[in-house]
Formats: C-alpha cells, structure tokens, sequence
C-alpha cells in the first residue's frame, strides 16, 4: 500500500460488501480494505471513532487507500487471503457477501515482531479444542471461530502444512486426498514442500460458504478446517451445517466477527504514533 498524502493512522471504509457470485477480484478488493485498515493493535483499552473520523484531516482518505488496495488485488488476488492473515496476525497478537461498518481511529505500533505475531495463532494441525481454547483466550466465542474461519474459502496453504492429513487421517474424502497427493508427496524436504493448493477447492478465487460445503464432504484442507465439522454431533457441527446452507448468516456471523476482532483494544488516543510511511515506524 502506498502511503497516503496526509498525516493519519490508518482508516477503514464504512460499508464493503461480498457477494457470492463475484470472483474474489472484484469484491474481494473491497473486503480487504477494511482488513488492511484493521491490523494495528495494542494492549491498552482504547475507545474507537466514528466512521467521519477523517472527514476533516484527510478527507480524500478512504478513496486513497481503496484504490491501493483495489489495485493490489486485481494484480494478485491471493492478496486477499494474505490480507485476512494479516488482520489475524495483529489483533490476535497484542491482546492475547457481507455490510459492516469499522470504527475509525486506530494508531500504528511501534514495534513489530514475526514470531510474537505467530505465536498465539492455532497452527495447521490443532484439534476442536484447540482452536476453541485459542479464540476464547481472546474473548471470542465458537460462534467467531466457526465464522471466521470461513476466511479459508480464499488462499493457499502450502504442502507441508497438510501433508500429514492427506496420510494420515481417516476423515478425508478418499478421491481429493488422492488428488492433492499428485502434488504432495508422502517424503517430507524438497521443493515439494512449498507446493500450494487452494484451500477451498471447489471456489478457490470467490468470498463464499462454499469452504463450509466442503467440510461437509471431508475435503477441508487442513486438518484444522476438518476439526470444525465430524459429522458425529460435535461442538460446532451444527454451525457448519447452517453457514454451508445459508451465505447470508454466514455473512452476517462473519462481519460481526470481523468488527469484535479488530476491535479487541486497538492504539488511540496518544499511544502508538501515526507513520509518516505506513510500511515502517517513524
């Protein structure tokens, strides 16, 4: 993202929408925009503003950064996903087709830090449990969890990371662990490794429920993905079942979801700074 033409933090735009039937460049764009905008966080409780938070300092703010954000994602629309794991890098750090609309106001930190922004994020391989413990460590319910990970209907995941599923567990669908072993062998090392396959196989480029469809099918990617749906009346059996049947809750569980994370204490006030170049700190 290029850095904008006047002195503030990062901003959201008020109202994005995601349809189902749009391929991931021409909405996706617009989601992201509010992910990029979500991903700086801090320690201390903090109140966010208004969606006019910029009218007045920087009133060209908003259309800056969608057309940087747009165009970032028309030329490589793996952009996207790269920006969801961004906004679940920082606010799960710090702190431990839908509408919606993102408080304004947060401030840039002034550190920044790889392994801390890895650490508390469920890995590849975590169980129900864990995943459940990991979002309710950061006061989010099994509701946000199901939801937001749905975020997995765009991206790739690299061989290493599903390798043993493929193997090993019994909760696959026996034709795609067969396909994704054509490009994922068994022996781990090699460039074999880095190998990507879509994480939602069936839409791989579209923002929809399509991802919970396929845990339906057992062809979650991951075995994380799969952990979310056992079809023996698990914990978050039943959420699947609704989100792969209905976009819309899906969509409305996501954006709540979305908001309750980004807003878990962002910088404001005089903590944090406003980077002059929003790539590094002053």
């Amino acid at each position: 993202m290029t850095p904008l033409d006047c002195d503030m933090a990062p901003a959201a735009s008020p109202k994005k929408h995601l349809s189902r039937s749009r391929p991931l460049p021409r909405h996706c764009c617009l989601m992201t925009l509010i992910l990029a905008l979500a991903t700086t966080a801090a320690v201390a409780s903090a109140q966010l503003s208004s969606e006019d938070y910029y009218d007045a300092s920087c009133p060209a703010a908003l259309l800056t950064i969608n057309t940087a954000v747009s165009t970032a994602v028309l030329l490589d629309s793996r952009m996207g996903a790269s920006l969801l794991r961004l906004h679940f890098h920082d606010c799960f750090v710090q702190l431990g087709g839908p509408s919606w609309s993102v408080p304004l106001g947060r401030r840039d930190a002034t550190t920044a830090s790889a392994s801390l922004a890895n650490s508390d994020l469920p890995g590849p391989t975590s169980n129900l449990n864990g995943l459940l413990n990991a979002f309710s460590n950061k006061g989010l319910s099994s509701t946000d969890m199901v939801a937001l990970s749905g975020a997995h209907t765009v991206g790739r995941a690299q061989c290493k990371n599903f390798r043993a599923r493929i193997y090993n567990d019994a909760d696959i669908d026996a034709t795609y662990a067969a396909s994704l072993r054509a490009s994922c062998p068994a022996q781990a090392g090699g460039a074999s490794d880095g190998a990507l396959e879509p994480l939602d196989g069936s839409t791989p480029d579209a923002f929809d429920n399509a991802y919970f469809g396929n845990l339906l099918s057992q062809r979650g990617l991951l075995h994380s993905d799969q952990a979310l749906f056992g079809g023996g009346g698990g914990a978050t059996d039943g959420l699947v079942r609704t989100y792969a049947s209905s976009a819309d809750q899906w969509g409305s569980d996501f954006a709540a979801a979305m908001v309750k994370m980004g807003n878990l204490s962002p910088l404001t006030g005089t903590d944090g700074e406003i980077r002059v170049n929003c790539r590094r700190v002053n």
